[in-house]
């Protein structure tokens, strides 16, 4: 599929993004990484907390880098942004008003596999970017799509049998999407969101909701 801006074009808004949004590139990340410490926490509202991390951080993607710079080079950006809120808003719904995302690690091979995808999202991915682009600026990191993806899909994994199937949707479309940018623009650390789209879709779906 043929994208609707250059390579150049698409890492001059990663640049863009970067540079005018800095520091909260790297306070999105340090709360990505305070939702590891609360995964093993016995805190009572350490649910509710990750949820709240995980609602506003589809929100923030959709407003400050779908709607905000992305639209200058893809008009499907608006759409893409529109389904990045949706996302994040039925992640609140459900941390509040049906209590239905609970975390766990329970040790299980499963739990090891979302564990890797959520250090893949949160660490490894943006060492792999700033390996190759060679610059902070240009460097995907959290709080842009793909990398925000493969850590969800990870966390996800870490629910227990309450988790609402349909939180699955939007970020399977993405994974697609994703997958098309290591195609055509060379960001092949994406091809691993398909890798974790398809992992996490079949073994959240085939388990039976209580």
């Amino acid at each position: 599929m043929k994208l609707p801006f250059t390579t150049e074009q698409f890492f001059n808004i990663i640049e863009k993004y970067n540079l005018t949004l800095f520091p909260f590139q790297l306070i999105i990340l340090l709360l990505g990484i305070v939702c590891l410490f609360l995964l093993h926490s016995k805190l009572s509202l350490k649910d509710k907390l990750i949820g709240i991390y995980l609602g506003i951080l589809w929100i923030w993607i959709g407003v400050a880098y779908h709607l905000t710079f992305f639209t200058a080079i893809n008009k499907a950006a608006f759409l893409f942004g529109g389904i990045f809120i949706l996302q994040g808003l039925l992640i609140l719904f459900y941390s509040f008003t049906k209590n239905r995302l609970v975390f766990t690690f329970t040790l299980q091979v499963n739990d090891y596999l979302g564990y890797f995808f959520i250090l893949y999202g949160l660490i490894i991915y943006p060492i792999i970017s700033y390996l190759v682009e060679g610059s902070f600026e240009k460097t995907i990191i959290m709080g842009l799509p793909c990398p925000s993806t493969i850590f969800t899909f990870g966390l996800f994994m870490l629910t227990n049998n309450k988790f609402p199937k349909s939180l699955l949707i939007i970020p399977s479309l993405w994974a697609v999407v994703g997958l098309s940018a290591a195609i055509n623009i060379g960001v092949f650390q994406d091809i691993m969101i398909l890798v974790t789209a398809i992992t996490a879709d079949i073994i959240l779906i085939r388990r039976k909701n209580k």
